[in-house]
């Protein structure tokens, strides 16, 4: 049996990332509620900016605005920063929806 996450899109690194500054609530079945730093994020995943005791290929799920519950996998951890790719993709209407809710001021939002 394989061990670890089974992704169901593609390691999708040079995706176009926006910066955010958004602090939020993860479920992990071990750990329990955490709260994990967000500084980047686009329609495949997103990168935190705080220590996390994970390992690859473990699983969190976190609640964005406008994308709702969403399931990541952990792809990469360096200690003071992770990224998670996740279980699907965030459709770009509900993506930039997201984004204007997560930078309101528009001179702060990156063109798409």
């Amino acid at each position: 049996m394989a061990s670890g996450a089974q992704l169901s899109v593609t390691e999708l690194r040079r995706s176009a990332r926006h910066p955010v500054h958004f602090r939020v609530a993860a479920e992990h079945r071990r750990l329990g509620e955490i709260m994990v730093d967000v500084a980047n994020i686009s329609a495949h995943g997103f990168m935190v900016s705080n220590v996390l005791d994970l390992g690859r290929g473990e699983r969190i799920t976190i609640r964005l605005p406008v994308a709702g519950r969403i399931e990541a996998h952990l792809i990469w951890n360096t200690g003071d920063r992770a990224g998670f790719q996740f279980e699907r993709i965030i459709r770009l209407d509900d993506f930039t929806a997201m984004m204007t809710a997560l930078q309101p001021n528009p001179r702060l939002r990156s063109e798409r």
